[in-house]
């Protein structure tokens, strides 16, 4: 595995293990701003950016097939392309995040490719996040 910073090494450990809402509640910053791939505007804070990512994790690492396929990390930033597929539907998409200086996650913003990808993932996401709210 390639060398990244600890901040990045901690999102990516965090996806595979059982702790994964721990570590996404220790690794996004009070102020943390959230850029959806289908929403016109920001989702500013903790607390919706949580439930935007948890949410994700949901309905992305669901079928197992979810992968970071390149990681480009540059000082505070980090783009991470990833694949996964769902219903049979390629899924390509881009993670795009910014660390302050305690390693904390500030801004993340997703964007989704093709078309019918984007389409599926939001409808799934809708359905979660309505469900998360009912909880």
């Amino acid at each position: 595995m390639a060398q990244y910073s600890d901040h990045l090494s901690l999102w990516l450990s965090g996806l595979e293990g059982a702790d994964k809402y721990k570590v996404l509640n220790q690794i996004l910053a009070d102020d943390c701003v959230f850029y959806s791939p289908v929403m016109h505007t920001l989702q500013k804070g903790k607390q919706l950016t949580f439930l935007y990512l948890a949410s994700a994790f949901t309905v992305l690492l669901k079928e197992g097939k979810f992968r970071y396929c390149r990681i480009l990390e540059q000082g505070h930033d980090a783009v991470l392309e990833f694949e996964t597929e769902i219903d049979g539907i390629h899924i390509n998409g881009v993670d795009m995040m910014t660390f302050n200086e305690a390693g904390q996650i500030t801004e993340f913003k997703v964007m989704l490719r093709p078309l019918k990808a984007l389409e599926k993932v939001r409808a799934l996401m809708m359905a979660e996040l309505e469900a998360a709210k009912s909880a």
